[in-house]
């Protein structure tokens, strides 16, 4: 074999085995970057989507080709802070994996999407599959509402809680904060002010509530207020 043939085999062995000895590096890099890209879109407790994921959820519907209207949701569960000062953080976070679980199924059974947004509050993008969305909101409420069991001390134990539902009715198009989500979220507020464990359906020209019938402010009004301060 001449010289050059031989250099030549020699620097594609060397090709090779370089090729192999990367792979494993490669593939530990793209399960990271895979991992990284996913954290961003979803909720570390529930493993649902987190804002970031439903937004990009909304943006996807608005862009489809057709694109039509949908039906948001805004779940927010009633007084869920004693279940975290009787139990614990750890059951609490037990107990939004557990109605996480039930929002994810409930939305997927109408061929749409679940997350939390922040704390006790979740949301879902559904299609239009009904026009009856006191059937679907009865749902949410009704399954949510259902026990949770679960083990606090090593010992079983038996958690309630209700929530309080919005529906909105919105084009796909429409923005997903100011609008769809807007609407859901007052519409949630008329379910809280007229007793929780219910739901509403927002009408147009429905205004928030007082005030007074609201609680404080929470995560996402502390950050929606942070984003405007900063603009």
């Amino acid at each position: 074999m001449s010289l050059p043939l031989i250099m030549i085999a020699t620097a594609s062995v060397a090709f090779t085995l370089g090729g192999l000895t990367m792979w494993p590096f490669i593939r530990r890099l793209r399960n990271h970057l895979t991992d990284a890209i996913w954290q961003l879109e979803h909720d570390p407790v529930t493993g649902l989507l987190n804002r970031a994921g439903l937004i990009a959820a909304h943006a996807a519907l608005a862009e489809a080709d057709n694109a039509g209207p949908i039906i948001v949701v805004l779940i927010d569960l009633d007084d869920f802070k004693p279940v975290n000062d009787t139990h614990g953080h750890d059951r609490g976070d037990d107990l939004l994996v557990a109605v996480g679980d039930r929002i994810h199924d409930i939305a997927a059974l109408h061929g749409g999407t679940a997350g939390r947004l922040s704390g006790d509050e979740y949301a879902a993008l559904l299609p239009v599959r009904t026009h009856d969305l006191a059937r679907v909101a009865d749902t949410f409420v009704a399954l949510i509402a259902q026990p949770v069991e679960l083990t606090a001390d090593g010992e079983p134990v038996t958690v309630t809680v209700t929530a309080s539902v919005g529906l909105a009715l919105a084009e796909a198009t429409d923005p997903f904060e100011e609008v769809a989500l807007r609407r859901a979220d007052i519409a949630m507020y008329h379910a809280k002010h007229h007793g929780r464990n219910r739901h509403a359906v927002y009408e147009p020209g429905m205004a928030m509530p007082a005030a007074d019938s609201r609680r404080g402010p929470r995560l996402r009004d502390h950050r929606e207020l942070n984003d405007e301060a900063m603009a």
